[in-house]
């Protein structure tokens, strides 16, 4: 796939995460998958395989109490890379997260098989998911 299709198989998946859609998200990953989230927190580390890494996402989802969104700003699409740039909204335990937030998208054959996540502020991120 190209960069045009490959930043469009991304737009699809937020679209889908955003809208609580896991079997279109789910056709969207590979089934071994691999998902790193910085920082020493409770929900930072690698999830390796597609059910390890939508357990991750129903993680942010419960934490938040169904409050986060990743709201896309843009995408820069490569031949083997694609970034999603986002705002991730949440609220948690009377905490708001409001920060800028870019992923870079492995994918292969027209699947995602790496989500590597970049923080403005990792140790804000690990305190609000506390």
């Amino acid at each position: 796939m190209g960069a045009a299709e490959n930043a469009e198989l991304v737009r699809r998946g937020y679209e889908a995460f955003n809208a609580g859609d896991l079997a279109a998200l789910g056709e969207l990953f590979a089934e071994d998958a691999i998902w790193y989230s910085p920082g020493s927190g409770a929900l930072s580390g690698t999830k390796q395989g597609r059910d390890a890494v939508f357990a991750y996402f129903g993680e942010l989802e419960k934490r938040s109490r169904g409050s986060f969104q990743a709201t896309l700003r843009d995408i820069v699409g490569g031949e083997n890379h694609t970034v999603g740039l986002q705002q991730s909204r949440a609220e948690n335990n009377g905490k708001t997260l409001d920060m800028a937030t870019a992923i870079v998208f492995v994918l292969r054959d027209g699947k995602v098989i790496e989500g590597r996540e970049f923080f403005d502020d990792p140790a804000k991120v690990d305190e609000f998911w506390a």
